[in-house]
């Protein structure tokens, strides 16, 4: 691959989640201070997110894949993305709001795939040249926080309280037209599924994958994902909003922290894996999400700030160590013909069902501690989600045997 290409993969990944944490992060204060949001109706739109997940893999198995080059879809859903969020930032009432981000999450959650599709394409050796190409997303979405929080301080208090956070889409929609323009020019990807094959919603959906469920602890790998997006659900939805409620500085900045910590840990996950195993990697990511959120429920702006900042950071542990690991395992179980369909239905039960059921749950439970109008009992909020991922270690402690399984990288 030429530097060249790996030059426009590189700026491609760097925009995509760019675009993405640059609105997504302070999505729950925007709506509860610009829109008056309430708990519930906060949670209905980062729905749209799973609503997405579910509808993504039909879309691009259905078009993408079969009648239309990769990346001339990318940019045309990116345009009309573009459009949307521009959209979205002129809007005073939730149920104006709604539709767009809907309509939103339906166009934007497919070219999670095409960028891969694309890059994929042009790779000899996707195990070393893909996390280069992948790691520049990240950095995009840590410049996202950056420029909101140290460039336009648009998460500050005062400017929340003017609305200024409504800056945050027409910011991210001029990039949303930039990347749309800029993947006409990308390599070229043609689409690489038979035309004559009928296309399916089971594969779409990879449901041909379901007869690994009868391996029992494939099976409760399964539930756990989906249980484990519950208390995630809660730290993508109030996360933002609580640190803003306390009074932290440049909370969207510091929030990027824990994507600076995901990269950290990326590197760390495949020794871990090697030397620990499968099962202690998971019980290593789950307990990590129930420290997180003890931190979050005592921590404040005062003396325990610290306890805060290492909430954050631990998002390095909470997300590669089990979601990370999680894709590892699957592809290892899964073997070369369902693997695909393997990867897929792990897809479908994390951001697509977990994540539907932890929003709502979240949602419920934020509107059951409010204090007054703006102010919010936090300790019960985290002790919820601390204690329910308590639960899911226990239960996968317990239930889920070890068993040993070759990593690829292995000799």
């Amino acid at each position: 691959m030429s530097f060249s290409v790996k030059l426009k993969l590189s700026f491609m990944m760097f925009l995509q989640f760019f675009i993405w944490g640059g609105w997504f992060v302070t999505l729950g204060t925007f709506l509860g201070n610009n829109l008056n949001a309430s708990g519930s109706e906060i949670a209905l739109a980062f729905s749209t997110q799973s609503w997405g997940a579910i509808i993504a893999p039909v879309f691009i198995g259905l078009i993408a894949d079969r009648y239309f080059n990769a990346e001339r879809v990318l940019g045309v859903l990116h345009l009309v993305g573009g459009c949307l969020l521009f959209l979205m930032s002129q809007t005073e009432v939730f149920s104006v709001f709604y539709p767009y981000v809907f309509c939103y999450m339906l166009v934007y959650m497919p070219t999670l795939a095409l960028v891969n599709s694309v890059s994929f394409n042009q790779m000899k050796d996707t195990a070393s040249e893909f996390p280069i190409i992948r790691t520049f997303g990240t950095v995009g979405w840590i410049i996202s926080g950056i420029v909101i929080s140290y460039i336009f301080s648009w998460d500050s208090i005062d400017a929340i309280a003017s609305g200024k956070l409504n800056n945050t889409f027409k910011m991210v929609s001029l990039a949303s037209i930039i990347l749309g323009l800029f993947s006409f020019g990308l390599p070229k990807t043609p689409p690489f599924k038979d035309k004559q094959k009928n296309f399916t919603l089971s594969d779409a959906l990879g449901l041909e994958a379901l007869k690994l469920l009868k391996d029992r602890n494939f099976f409760m790998f399964f539930v756990a994902s989906i249980l484990i997006c519950i208390p995630l659900a809660f730290y993508y939805q109030q996360a933002n909003p609580f640190l803003v409620e306390l009074g932290m500085s440049n909370a969207t900045a510091k929030m990027s922290l824990g994507q600076v910590s995901e990269v950290l840990f990326m590197l760390l996950l495949p020794i871990f894996f090697i030397r620990f195993g499968f099962k202690n990697t998971i019980l290593v990511g789950m307990i990590a999400w129930v420290i997180r959120y003890l931190l979050f429920a005592y921590g404040d702006v005062g003396d325990n700030t610290l306890m805060l900042i290492i909430g954050i950071l631990l998002h390095g542990i909470c997300y590669d160590f089990f979601f990370v690991s999680g894709q590892i395992y699957t592809d290892l179980k899964a073997g070369e013909k369902v693997k695909s369909a393997a990867q897929g239905l792990i897809t479908l039960a994390t951001y697509g069902i977990g994540m539907l059921i932890g929003f709502w749950i979240a949602g419920k439970i934020s509107d059951t501690f409010i204090l007054e109008p703006g102010k919010h009992d936090w300790n019960m909020i985290w002790k919820f989600p601390a204690f329910f991922a308590l639960i899911i270690f226990t239960v996968f402690f317990l239930i889920f045997k070890n068993e040993k399984i070759k990593y690829k990288n292995q000799s």
